[in-house]
């Protein structure tokens, strides 16, 4: 048997709304069981994109990288940037990803906070590409149904 993770969630949460949720009393405890179903489909659509999403994200973060070195006043920031700009994911794995996508965020703040400083028209440019990412990167988590 080959093991699918999403399947075991599926059924999980079939399991519980259809048989555990309507044999459990009292009325709160079903209502328990519904989130358990629910936070079990969450977690099946998010071992889906798991991967995905971050490497899909970091790659964003490094682009607006690549195009911001050039717009920070700060030497050290811009050849911080421009060497994250060309990094790549050493793996696959989720726990990897999850390792660059937090440096990779860490240095987003640091370039945030330095372009709210400047008052050039790239520097607004820069800002607004940032807003830009921040809304994809919020899109990109979102769930389809949320479980609560």
């Amino acid at each position: 048997m080959k093991p699918d993770p999403q399947r075991m969630l599926e059924l999980l949460a079939g399991a519980l709304a259809t048989d555990v949720m309507p044999n459990v009393q009292p009325r709160y405890r079903q209502t328990s069981v519904a989130i358990l179903a629910g936070i079990a489909l969450a977690a099946r659509e998010e071992f889906e994109r798991a991967a995905a999403r971050r490497a899909e994200e970091n790659a964003a973060l490094r682009a607006l990288f690549g195009a911001s070195a050039e717009v920070v006043r700060d030497a050290g920031l811009g050849a911080r940037l421009r060497a994250a700009a060309v990094t790549r994911d050493e793996s696959l794995r989720v726990s990897a990803l999850d390792a660059s996508n937090q440096a990779l965020r860490t240095l987003l703040i640091e370039l945030h906070a330095h372009v709210e400083t400047l008052v050039t028209p790239a520097a607004r440019a820069l800002d607004e590409a940032i807003w830009t990412e921040l809304v994809s990167s919020a899109e990109r988590r979102r769930l389809s149904a949320a479980p609560f």
